[in-house]
């Protein structure tokens, strides 16, 4: 499939006008964009623009609301919970975020889980927030059923990302990762290029290995039996019931702590029953920050510096390749493929903000 590269302003412009025209304020909408763009920029294309088409469809069925509240149900000095109903995933994201860095200013650690809401994009975008305020920061969400637990066949767990971003030098530590082989957004970006899925990746409704994207992502939908392996594969061999375990956990850490939906029983694929998690933690409650960042930094150059396997030249550590992609998108442009621009160009015209006055082909 041919693919396009896209100005990034230009692109920016496009979609902060196209959430303008959904209801959501220049700030809101300036945030969606942020975290999607983010996405493209780092390199992680199944949680980038291409996911404009999800929230386009889920405003028009009503499962996401510009205008949703959300409340604080729970809190104490260093927690809290957020019943957030059908709002846009980015948007009480970043808002629970601010809430768990202002509770570390002030108690070195802040937790607050959401219930209700939505796609969030991806989980380090919160993470590097706290990392920008000098802090550790952690995420993970909960999604609707997709991964099929060792040695079953029905999807029981979501893709459970887990996030941390640690600030170092030269560059943060910023690991942002599935508990899953793979995400839905990259089955999804398989199936736009009408590509076989790799062995290993995916299961059928019988629970054996499948290479087709469509099968996979409409058994998923229909609840049908099937989904995508745990990290680790579908066997205990190759660790699969590493990656199970990992998903229950950020299960825990989300919708069991805050009381919200379940990934068996989120329906509606994941749209208004999403639920998430962000901390923040001040390291500084662990000892001399610029020491602590300083043995965190010292450890990461010695991974990088550490002998390289025959044929290979160098060894990263998380958050270098994520950097580099997007000091290189900023001046090439962030590739989009014609499926993609097609929905763009859908969207645009049907809310009146045609893609052509933004962005040339």
């Amino acid at each position: 499939m041919a693919y396009t590269n896209l100005d990034v302003e230009s692109v920016r412009n496009f979609c902060e006008n196209i959430f303008i025209k959904r209801g959501y304020t220049k700030e809101e909408s300036a945030d969606i964009t942020d975290v999607l763009l983010t996405a493209d920029l780092y390199g992680i294309e199944s949680h980038g623009i291409q996911r404009l088409i999800r929230y386009h469809l889920a405003i028009e069925e009503g499962s996401i609301i510009p205008d949703a509240k959300s409340d604080i149900i729970f809190r104490t000095p260093i927690s809290a919970v957020i019943d957030a109903p059908k709002s846009m995933g980015q948007v009480v994201a970043k808002k629970g975020m601010n809430m768990a860095i202002e509770m570390a200013k002030n108690h070195g650690v802040g937790m607050v889980c959401v219930r209700g809401s939505n796609h969030y994009g991806i989980a380090g975008y919160y993470t590097k927030m706290a990392a920008n305020a000098d802090m550790i920061g952690i995420s993970m969400t909960n999604t609707e059923a997709i991964a099929i637990p060792t040695y079953g066949k029905k999807a029981m767990l979501g893709t459970s990302p887990i996030a941390v971003c640690m600030p170092a030098d030269p560059v943060d530590f910023w690991y942002d990762a599935a508990t899953t082989v793979v995400t839905r957004g990259k089955l999804e970006v398989y199936r736009k290029k009408e590509a076989p899925l790799p062995s290993g990746w995916a299961a059928d409704e019988n629970g054996q290995d499948c290479s087709d994207a469509d099968r996979v992502l409409k058994n998923i939908i229909g609840k049908l039996g099937g989904g995508i392996f745990p990290l680790g594969g579908c066997s205990e061999e190759t660790g699969s019931h590493k990656g199970y375990g990992l998903g229950i956990i950020v299960e825990l850490f989300t919708s069991v702590f805050s009381g919200g939906t379940t990934s068996p029983h989120v329906k509606n694929s994941g749209n208004a029953d999403t639920s998430f998690c962000m901390w923040a933690i001040d390291y500084g409650i662990f000892g001399d920050k610029k020491e602590i960042k300083n043995r965190m930094s010292t450890l990461l150059k010695e991974l990088r510096e550490s002998p390289k396997a025959d044929g290979c030249d160098r060894i990263y550590t998380h958050g270098e390749k994520e950097l580099e992609s997007a000091m290189q998108k900023q001046k090439t442009g962030i590739p989009a493929n014609e499926k993609t621009i097609s929905e763009l160009k859908m969207i645009g015209e049907k809310l009146g903000v045609p893609f052509e006055d933004y962005i040339n082909l």
